[in-house]
Parts: C-alpha cells; sequence; structure tokens
C-alpha cells in the first residue's frame, strides 16, 4: 500500500495543495481534529472529507466547536459556559489514522483513513489546552534565551557566537522513550516467575520471537511511514518466555518492550508520542496481542518508563546548529552556564514540575525504591567529562557525546507513558529558563555553577537551598539509607494528593509555571482539579473494588487433615488483616471504609494518610497470603 498517503505537512502546503491532496486520496474519508485537554485526553470524531472540502480554509482557521461535556476542563468550561472550540494548528505534521481491520474502501480496496489534524482548544478566546501551554512555553522560552544572549553579549562566547543576529532561531528539541507491556488476551502470569525471571535478566535486550517479533518489526515499519524515523525496538526488562502451542502458534506472552524514534522539537515529538501509541496498540492488536502503557501494570516487577529527552539548540542564519548547553571543550567540562542553569532550575523546582510528570495512582505506583525508580530528585553527570554517566538511580542524567556536542541533553528518568508530556515539557523548560535566567543575569562563570551543583547538604548557596545536595554519582539506593536520601535529596511524595500540595506549598516556585503567562493560576487550578477527581475517583471505584476482589479470593485452604500450627498461625495473621482491612463491625470501621468517608468529607490529608496504610497493608497481606499457601501440601 506504498500508495496511500501517510502525512500531510501543512507547512509545505497551501490551502489548495491540501485539498488536491485529499482529492486525489479518496480512501480518506474522515477528517479528525486531535485536542488535547487538560486532563490528557485526546478529541477523536469523524468529520465526512467533503464537508471538509467545502471550505478548507474556512475549517483550517475557524475549526470547529464543542461544549465542555466533551473535554476535561473543570472551573473553566462550566455547564453554564461550555462552549469550547478546536482550532488546528498549521505548524506540526497531520498523520493519517488507517482501519485496517474492518473497514475498507471496496471501490479502492485500501483501508478507510482518518486525517488527524492536532489542535488546540480555545475557551473565551483564551487556549486552555495541554498543547497550547507547551506552545506558550516554547514561545516563552526562545524569546527570553534571545533577550538574555542580547542583553549579555559576553556570554555569546559560551555557544561560540560573535552576535546574537546570528541567531535565527530558538529550538526546543525533545524525544521520548516509549515502553510498554505486551500480552496474549486473558493470559496471567504469576509475580513470582515474573520477578524470578527479572532477576534472572532472562528477557533484557533478548531476541523476540513469534507474534512479538512480528508485531515489533511492524510497529517500526509502520512508523517510518509516518516520518517518525523509527530507531530501535527491544525487549525490555519484565516478561516470561511464551510458550509454543502449535506450527507458529504461541501462547501465554508476557513481555515488556521498547521502542524509540528520532527526536524533534518539542511539539512535534510531544504529538508523535501520543499518535505512536495508537499506531503500536493498532499493530500489536492485529496480532491479537493486547499492549498496555500503564506505569505499573503489574505489581512487583518492573513498570513501564517514558524517558524525557530535553535539549536546546541554536539554529543560524547560515544554516548551521549549535547546541546552547555544549561547552566549548567538550574534554575539559561538563556543560557551559547555560547548560549548568537549565540542570540546577528543573532540580530547584522540581517540587512543581512533579505534579505534571506524576499525576495518578498508577505513576505512584512505579515510583517506589527498587526496580531503578527514579524517586530522589538529584542528578548525575558522570564522574568526569570524557566517561559519560549511567547511572540510573538519579532522577535526572547528562547525556553527552564527547566527539558529538549536538548530543548534549539531559534524561528525565520519571515519567511514564501515560504522563501528560506535553504538560510535563513545558514545566521542565519553565525551570529550566528560571535556572539560565539566574546563570546569566548573575555573571556566573561554569565553575561557580559547578560547585554551586556539588554544594554538600548545610552548605549556603545563591540559588540552590541549603538543606539539600543536587548530585551523585552513587547508587542512591545502594550507598544512601532511605532517612539519608530524604534528608538530603527531600522527602519524595506517595500519593496524588501529596504531590499537587506542591502548589500551595511553594508559591514562589509556582511563579516559574507562570513566568511568561505560560501555566496561569486559571489553568493550574483546572489542572489540579482534574487529577484529584481522577485520583479520588479511582481510588474509590476501581482500586478498593480491586483489593476487596483479592482479599474474597484469599481464602482459608488447609484442612484439619493436612494442618500444622504454623499454618494456622499464618492462617490468622491473613484473616486479621483480611478483616482490618475490609470487615466492618458496629465498633469498628474498616480501613475501606474510612477511605471512602474521608472521600466523601473531602479529608484529602486523611485520605492519602490511609491510602498509603491501605498500600502497605495489602503488600503485607499478599506476602503473608504467599507464605501461607507455599507450607500447604
Amino acid at each position: 500500500m506504498s500508495e496511500l498517503l501517510y502525512f500531510i505537512d501543512p507547512k509545505k502546503e497551501t490551502y489548495d495543495s491540501i485539498k488536491e491532496k485529499l482529492i486525489q486520496h479518496p480512501q480518506i474519508k474522515f477528517v479528525s481534529l486531535v485536542a488535547v485537554d487538560l486532563g490528557n485526553n485526546s478529541t477523536d470524531e469523524r468529520i465526512p472529507v467533503n464537508l471538509f472540502l467545502e471550505d478548507v480554509a474556512g475549517m483550517l482557521e475557524n475549526g470547529v466547536q464543542t461544549d465542555g461535556s466533551s473535554v476535561n476542563l473543570p472551573e473553566i468550561a462550566e455547564i453554564n459556559n461550555a462552549k469550547v472550540d478546536i482550532i488546528p494548528d498549521k505548524t506540526v505534521k497531520w498523520l493519517v489514522d488507517y482501519n485496517y481491520t474492518y473497514h475498507t474502501d471496496r471501490g479502492e480496496n485500501k483501508p478507510v483513513g482518518t486525517l488527524c489534524i492536532p489542535s488546540f482548544l480555545v475557551h473565551d478566546e483564551q487556549m486552555v489546552c495541554s498543547r497550547s501551554i507547551l506552545k506558550n512555553a516554547i514561545t516563552h522560552f526562545s524569546s527570553t534565551v534571545k533577550d538574555l544572549l542580547g542583553k549579555y553579549p559576553a556570554t555569546l562566547k559560551q555557544v561560540g557566537l560573535e552576535s546574537v543576529d546570528e541567531i535565527e532561531e530558538v529550538v526546543l528539541t525533545t524525544a521520548t522513550e516509549l515502553e510498554f507491556w505486551v500480552k496474549t488476551p486473558d493470559n496471567r502470569t504469576s509475580e513470582e516467575k515474573l520477578t524470578t525471571s527479572q532477576v534472572l535478566k532472562e528477557q533484557y535486550w533478548k531476541r523476540t520471537v513469534g507474534p512479538v517479533r512480528s508485531a515489533m518489526e511492524q510497529a517500526l515499519i509502520e512508523l517510518d511511514k509516518f516520518d517518525y524515523g523509527a530507531e530501535m525496538g527491544h525487549k525490555e526488562v519484565g516478561g516470561v518466555p511464551s510458550k509454543v502451542i502449535g506450527m507458529s502458534q504461541y501462547t501465554h506472552i508476557m513481555e515488556q518492550l521498547e521502542i524509540d524514534w528520532k527526536f524533534s522539537n518539542a511539539m512535534q515529538s510531544a504529538d508523535h508520542e501520543m499518535f505512536a501509541k495508537d499506531i503500536i496498540k493498532d499493530t500489536f492488536v492485529r496480532l491479537g496481542l493486547d499492549v498496555t502503557f500503564l506505569a505499573k501494570p503489574v505489581e512487583g516487577v518492573a513498570g513501564n518508563g517514558e524517558h524525557h529527552h530535553l535539549g536546546v539548540a541554536l539554529k543560524l542564519k547560515n544554516g548551521k546548529m549549535k547546541n546552547l548547553f555544549a561547552p566549548q571543550d567538550m574534554k575539559s567540562a561538563f556543560l557551559n552556564i547555560f547548560g549548568w542553569g537549565a540542570l540546577m532550575g528543573i532540580l530547584k523546582n522540581y517540587e512543581v514540575i512533579n505534579p505534571f510528570v506524576t499525576s495518578t495512582n498508577d505513576a505512584f505506583n512505579r515510583l517506589k525504591p527498587g526496580f531503578e525508580a527514579p524517586i530522589c530528585t538529584v542528578a548525575s553527570l558522570g564522574h568526569t567529562p570524557e566517561v559519560p554517566s549511567r547511572n540510573r538511580t538519579v532522577l535526572i542524567g547528562l547525556v553527552r557525546d564527547i566527539n558529538a556536542p549536538l548530543a548534549t541533553r539531559f534524561e528525565l528518568r520519571a515519567p511514564n507513558p501515560n504522563s501528560n508530556t506535553y504538560l510535563t515539557t513545558a514545566a521542565c523548560y519553565q525551570g529550566m529558563l528560571d535556572g539560565i535566567t539566574y546563570a546569566v543575569t548573575n555573571n556566573k562563570s561554569i565553575e561557580e555553577l559547578e560547585k554551586e551543583m556539588n554544594k554538600k547538604s548545610g552548605e549556603t548557596a545563591d540559588y540552590l537551598e541549603t538543606s539539600r545536595e543536587y548530585r551523585s554519582e552513587e547508587d542512591v539506593f545502594e550507598d544512601y539509607t532511605e532517612e539519608e536520601r530524604n534528608a538530603l535529596f527531600a522527602q519524595p511524595p506517595s500519593t496524588v494528593w501529596e504531590n499537587v500540595q506542591s502548589f500551595e506549598a511553594y508559591p514562589e516556585k509556582v511563579e516559574v509555571l507562570t513566568s511568561g503567562n505560560v501555566f496561569t493560576n486559571k489553568l493550574l487550578s483546572s489542572y489540579k482539579a482534574s487529577i484529584m477527581a481522577q485520583w479520588t475517583t479511582e481510588l474509590n471505584g476501581r482500586i478498593i473494588p480491586n483489593n476487596m476482589g483479592i482479599i474474597r479470593k484469599y481464602s482459608k485452604l488447609h484442612s484439619v487433615d493436612d494442618i500444622t500450627d504454623l499454618d494456622v498461625v499464618n492462617w490468622e495473621k491473613c484473616n486479621a488483616l483480611r478483616h482490618f482491612l475490609m470487615k466492618d463491625s458496629l465498633a469498628n470501621k474498616s480501613l475501606f471504609t474510612k477511605i471512602r468517608e474521608s472521600i466523601a468529607s473531602c479529608d484529602y490529608d486523611l485520605v492519602s494518610q490511609t491510602q498509603i496504610e491501605m498500600m502497605k497493608n495489602m503488600t503485607e497481606l499478599k506476602n503473608l497470603y504467599a507464605t501461607y499457601k507455599q507450607n500447604l501440601l
């Protein structure tokens, strides 16, 4: 199907040429304007292409209207003021989503396609969506950096320039690494088998076989049709070997994979990720495989990460590119002053960046000690400029190649596939800009900034906080106790509520987000309301019922014929914990009931405390019941 149209780059087209392309590809039957609300939900509709062709200019300029019930914009698109416009973005690629499975254009014998146009949400003449926040962050960062270079011309030497007039554009370059679990439908594998396989490293980077291999290869080929520049697909650490049940037939598939593609500018990368999840999932489904992008789909084994790579390039008028963060001598320094400032800005302001990175119960299930989970707000750069950092235990690492300065960037390890990449990226660049502004306006040298990054707890600094440390080249889980980690790198939040409380606890850091009117107070309030509603609804309507189902399955298994005193003791421990979690009496309320009542009364401190207690006790119960079962004949 090489003659299919897979994408349109509107920057290279006119309205007439867009119309002509669609007429030449009649298998494209629909148009969908894809906007992303503050809850990370993308809109999806089917507008008949003939309506689009009747007035291409009008549709692209004015978009379509919807109401607040179609998108997640609490405290903005309320029921008495719900009109929302969806306005197309003409600066990024538009992808064609083909329905290969069920639907074909009989006349052409081709799959029916939908032209997906990334778009913005507009309410009361203000853009109010995730994509618009990133758009504003890009504009603010770019203009501020050019202003700083112009006002402080001595800094031009940091990037090897003589004049700010040499710069055509400041380009924010990003990339993501997408991890996911794949399995045969309705197949379950014991946590013990998965854990054993992970410890033995039986899956990591091993050869894929059967339908998993076919689906992964097809997904890489499919991504390239959309001009992604697919770079790699491989097994990740999680999974167990599948079973062959017949000629080329496999069952009990349970594997973790990663697929990567080429970096791009910040907005295009975020759009690429959004569409890539659909492309990958559709490809695997066609081969009978389920895909999940949950952060922690299986407790006790590796979760799905999505490391975000963050860089900045200066595009010059002569066509050359300069990395904003790379030092002039890659062998003698890790970063220039812009790079040091950017790294310090993310670390100092991470309390208000984190609510965008980690915003769900599922995400917090992944961010626990072990499993290489990046829970400590600390960075690694490498032991020397010539030896790159490969410390997988830190929040953020410096990625650099001594022979390729343009590759210099930061890798944020905390995001997961369901993190809102638009908001995460915007918040990170706002933090970076704060640190860069500090470094430039205070005439800091590379040596002064590196010294500040290397500060010890208790040492004062001009920008970073006295009580904290911000760099470690050690294994933060093996070389520090939990108490030491919390004291040096700040205690990480354990629930959604603890995380969003940072908006109240750090007003001076919230000002970093609202700088340049990127995140307004109204948008922050709406975002907080959105993830709070998701947190409590999921806790009340899904997590507690799921735990109740687990508890009901944990029944007494021994009989008087094969019982030992140890079996009785083990079961009594399990049963006592079952009652504590789930069983009400006239005198006492169960922990589940306390959580539900605290949700109803909006006592979110208590909701958070009891949720932590529930998670701890459910883990203990699972371990106790496993011990109990292991001793039975």
